[in-house]
């Protein structure tokens, strides 16, 4: 370990002291070794309560499930992983050869095929984001988003507090598009002209990162861009080192094959389990001192049409209630741990809700259109429809005991 990155590690933890990590660490150390440490470095108690109303309890759903997938893993066998890296080697492949066709042959038809790539290639790229370090990661940067912006606003954010007020994914849509249920956070125009204009928002999602970046860089005097966001010049190059006399056709492709890619990405991630008028969302009423596990759950509808498929899965942000419970696991070994998901669902009470990828579709656009705030009303395991649970009859959450955001007011 050089200097440079001691200094580093000195200064993150100096700007982020007193910061409470407890999701993010409960959630990205399913082994113990980590906690085992905690004592060797503790200091006093926290003089303050924590501010968000999730527990950890010992025998609550979260560390329970925790636990008993900690015993699996020793089960799991690891070699599909060996597919997922397969899969996504297989994606940077095509983007490359249908970008050179798309120039050689002029043809935007197979620029089209290669903008459905590379958003496969980006969303796939996820996959590997959540885990240590590796190369397949930097495939996340293929359009001009950055993996390292996704490990703060979708890793840290998103994963942690999904569906509420601390969720940058909700924040970095507003105005354009509210999805929580907050009669003062939207107008009608916002509430129903999103249904038509939402489009063009999926399309901008790629370019607008990058100018983001490129705009705070200049307002605020600091750089927030490092040689990895470069790896969105490398398609471009590599049609033009395959056809350097098409300068102008390259430009017109590259700009189509974002845009379109954009545009699939923004269509597929947003109803990719979360905005749905089932799904919970800040400004719901739902217990407080809410299990962890159960709330991620209960921001989550899953699609039926991405089951069973490892391509689906990874190109789709499939096994959405798996990956938001364990977000470092690999995809491809999630299938292996469902039994022990399911049964352990089975003994709290809690169950999948589940719909095609078009009612979801339909569900965003009414989510987007929900003002009023709704009861939390947990899925019931082995009847899929029996949404009637009142919260009166959630044990140990009496109907009084309840709120409407995440965060604790003390």
């Amino acid at each position: 370990m050089t200097l440079c990155t001691i200094l580093k590690i000195l200064h993150a933890l100096i700007q982020e002291a007193g910061t409470d990590i407890t999701e993010a660490f409960e959630t990205h150390h399913i082994s113990r070794r980590a906690e085992l440490m905690l004592p060797k470095f503790y200091v006093r108690r926290a003089t303050q309560p924590r501010n968000c109303r999730l527990t950890f309890q010992e025998n609550g759903f979260y560390r329970t499930l925790k636990r008993r997938i900690r015993e699996q893993l020793n089960h799991v066998n690891p070699a599909p992983k060996d597919r997922s890296r397969l899969i996504l080697d297989g994606l940077l492949v095509c983007v490359l050869l249908t970008a050179y066709l798309a120039v050689r042959i002029e043809s935007f038809a197979i620029g089209l095929i290669c903008a459905i790539c590379v958003n496969a290639t980006v969303i796939a790229a996820h996959n590997f984001l959540h885990q240590r370090d590796n190369w397949r990661m930097y495939a996340f940067n293929i359009a001009f988003l950055s993996y390292r912006e996704w490990r703060v606003s979708h890793v840290i954010s998103h994963h942690l507090f999904p569906n509420s007020v601390l969720d940058m994914e909700i924040s970095s849509f507003e105005p354009f598009l509210c999805y929580l249920p907050w009669a003062e956070l939207k107008n009608s125009f916002q509430r129903y002209g999103s249904w038509f204009y939402g489009p063009f928002i999926y399309g901008s999602i790629f370019l607008s990162e990058y100018l983001k970046r490129l705009m705070d860089s200049f307002s605020q005097g600091k750089n927030r861009f490092h040689l990895d966001d470069l790896i969105p010049f490398m398609v471009p190059a590599f049609m033009y080192a395959t056809n350097p006399d098409r300068i102008g056709l390259i430009v017109q492709m590259w700009l189509f094959v974002v845009l379109i890619a954009s545009f699939l990405f923004g269509l597929i991630g947003l109803t990719a389990g979360h905005h749905h008028p089932k799904s919970l969302h800040s400004g719901d009423l739902f217990p407080n001192d809410m299990d962890f596990g159960l709330y991620q759950m209960a921001t989550i509808v899953e699609r039926r049409d991405v089951e069973g498929s490892l391509l689906k899965v990874l190109t789709t942000f499939g096994d959405h209630y798996l990956h938001h419970l364990f977000p470092t696991l690999d995809h491809a070994i999630l299938p292996q741990l469902n039994n022990v998901f399911l049964a352990t669902c089975e003994e709290f009470g809690a169950g999948k809700r589940l719909s095609s990828w078009f009612s979801h579709y339909i569900g965003q656009n009414l989510q987007l259109a929900r003002v009023r705030p709704k009861q939390y009303q947990p899925q019931m395991p082995g009847n899929r429809k029996n949404l009637n649970t009142k919260i009166s009859n959630i044990p140990g959450s009496a109907a009084s005991s309840v709120g409407k955001s995440l965060l604790s007011v003390h």
